[in-house]
């Protein structure tokens, strides 16, 4: 590609009053309306002062900010630009988001995460977001370790995380954060909560549970309900409320010497060998020839806890521990194994029971979905204030979900960044006509026409009519 006009003759001037860079706010944004979010935040948000009020523009434009890409506080800019004002009403500035967000209390970003929650059962009931939600659903629930930079950051302290596969001290905060999914469906984010950097991954984790169950029933999963999480959350007190909550749960084994005694009491004769990557179909043995295997047995666990014991299966993966420094042609003189346990009580055969608990590790794509967009940052010094911004950041994600659910199958389970490249950043023309009317005119041939008007006609067209 080369360009057609020599460069002195190439000019350039931001003077067009009625473009706009990003005319898919449009159709996400009406979704965001039908579905309630400013009459959610104006009823649940209620600030104390005088720069927390007007909560129900303030919220959605955050929220608005996010799904166009913006990752500070002064990205938010991004909305005030061409005919924007032309398209929508109540757009503040910066420094007016900012003063809001700095007003918040940690109750008010309690009531935040409590909009965000309420919003994404009207969305699972306006689209297909979460298809086969009525026969099962899963709840990953795990927590991001967010580094953080500013010396006067509240709350920020040391905490554990892992880079490159090595587990790190990074100074930061820490965010928990729970989503729901099907085997049909993307992640959608049912509950965050913000924690000082040295928090725990498990602290308050039984009253999170409960929380993110009861929104994953909000949203109509009302089949089999697994949640699943790594060994930080392996505790009486999680595993219980799971249970409480009417869901079964799923938990990473912390492997000691209780662990190992039950492990080495499994006959051999019990192990049975899983399609695994570098798994062999044998035609002649009809069975897959791996270098891993599952076997489960039944296990009491938490019996130190008066009240607390809880009795469940033992799902056991075992992958072969190859030697890489021996000699080429030396030979194995027995098999060195490595354990992964599985503590669940889920309905589910041996084996689809530990694949399922595999999938638990979706919930990083989710995060690094996060870290890529509105999570770039936790952009104030007030701990609150960056609560608040997660629970908007939540929102943001799950209407971008949704809007690609409208949009095509393909959208359904792109990235973000994938949809705010081909839905978000298109560029507009805007065209008043008659009482009232105004037309969108996108570029001809833009190589996702077809997507964007599937959504634009089902956010901003007439409402469907109920079954």
């Amino acid at each position: 590609m080369r360009l057609l006009h020599g460069l002195a003759k190439i000019h350039a001037s931001f003077d067009d009053p009625n473009l706009v860079s990003r005319a898919g706010l449009v159709p996400v944004m009406a979704l965001a309306q039908r579905a309630g979010l400013a009459v959610l935040a104006g009823e649940h948000v209620a600030i104390a002062g005088r720069c927390g009020v007007n909560a129900h523009l303030k919220v959605p434009c955050l929220v608005a900010g996010m799904v166009a890409g913006a990752d500070s506080i002064d990205d938010m800019d991004l909305l005030r630009h061409g005919a924007m004002p032309a398209l929508f009403g109540g757009i503040r500035a910066p420094s007016t988001l900012g003063s809001f967000l700095r007003s918040f209390s940690w109750g008010n970003a309690r009531q935040a995460e409590k909009v965000s929650r309420l919003l994404l059962a009207e969305l699972a009931g306006r689209t297909a977001l979460l298809p086969g939600k009525d026969v099962v659903a899963f709840v990953d629930i795990d927590s991001m370790q967010k580094r953080v930079y500013g010396r006067k950051k509240q709350g920020a302290a040391f905490g554990h995380t892992k880079i490159g596969g090595k587990s790190l001290l990074v100074r930061g905060l820490n965010a928990l954060a729970a989503t729901i999914s099907t085997p049909l469906a993307a992640p959608v984010i049912a509950a965050t909560r913000l924690r000082g950097g040295n928090a725990g991954s498990a602290r308050g984790a039984a009253s999170f549970a409960t929380e993110s169950v009861s929104t994953a029933r909000a949203t109509g999963c009302a089949g089999t309900l697994v949640v699943r999480a790594d060994s930080a959350f392996y505790s009486a007190g999680f595993t219980g409320a799971v249970r409480r909550a009417g869901a079964f749960f799923s938990v990473t084994v912390r492997i000691d010497p209780k662990v190992k005694a039950a492990i080495a009491a499994i006959p051999q004769t019990a192990w049975t060998p899983i399609r695994y990557p570098r798994a062999i179909w044998d035609d002649q043995l009809r069975a897959w020839v791996s270098d891993a295997e599952v076997a489960e047995a039944e296990y009491t666990a938490f019996t130190s806890k008066k009240g607390q014991a809880i009795t469940a299966r033992l799902i056991v993966r075992r992958v072969k521990d190859l030697n890489r420094t021996a000699a080429r042609d030396q030979g194995e003189l027995f098999p060195v194994w490595r354990y992964h346990a599985v503590f669940t009580d889920s309905p589910f055969a041996t084996i689809q029971a530990e694949e399922h608990h595999r999938d638990h590790a979706q919930v990083e794509q989710v995060f690094a979905d996060w870290t890529g967009g509105p999570l770039a940052h936790l952009p104030s010094g007030s701990f609150p204030a960056n609560a608040a911004w997660l629970a908007c950041a939540a929102i943001s994600h799950n209407l971008l979900r949704a809007a690609g659910s409208l949009a095509s199958l393909a959208y359904a389970k792109a990235r973000g960044a994938t949809l705010r490249r081909d839905l978000i950043d298109v560029a507009a023309r805007t065209a008043r006509h008659g009482r009232g009317q105004i037309t969108l005119h996108l570029p001809e041939g833009w190589h996702r026409e077809q997507d964007w008007m599937t959504l634009f006609e089902a956010a901003c067209g007439p409402p469907a009519h109920a079954a």
